[in-house]
């Protein structure tokens, strides 16, 4: 017969793994989580530093210009140099093509075209074409690549 000092016993379970330290898979993915994380910040701030300084050379050229009619010839040549990124031909446009490309607007285009001859310009209208011209330099010149505007 059976040996009465063997007694046997349910099997038991082995407790649940705790939940902390985590397994290295998971650490595994946190660092590379923080990694993504890190990158993507560090592009974002490459970025808004490159917009800062290309906002900085339209707002130099353009105050370098002590008069209006400066002012608007300063905006003209920006304008006429980062159109080159979207259109190589761009920068030898004129007149009415000129404006259709730049697409500025009626008046604040007619003052780009025109505003660089004239003997006086009304200040209040450069600024105007100032922010709308601005905005355009901008968008042309943080292309990524070229191709259609």
């Amino acid at each position: 017969m059976a040996d009465p000092s063997l007694v046997l016993r349910d099997i038991h379970q082995p407790p649940a793994p705790p939940w902390w330290p985590p397994a290295p898979g998971w650490w595994l993915l946190a660092a590379l989580l923080l990694l993504a994380i890190a990158a993507w910040a560090w592009w974002r701030a490459r970025k808004r530093k490159r917009r800062r300084a290309i906002a900085a050379v339209f707002d130099t050229a353009v105050a370098a210009g002590m008069t209006p009619p400066a002012q608007v010839a300063a905006m003209s040549e920006l304008l006429r140099r980062a159109a080159r990124r979207v259109d190589p031909a761009a920068d030898r446009l004129h007149g009415d093509a000129w404006l259709q490309f730049v697409d500025l607007g009626e008046a604040p285009g007619r003052l780009l075209l025109e505003g660089g001859y004239r003997p006086e310009v009304d200040p209040l209208q450069v600024e105007e074409l100032r922010a709308v011209a601005r905005a355009r330099f901008l968008q042309w010149t943080l292309r990524e690549g070229k191709g259609e505007r």
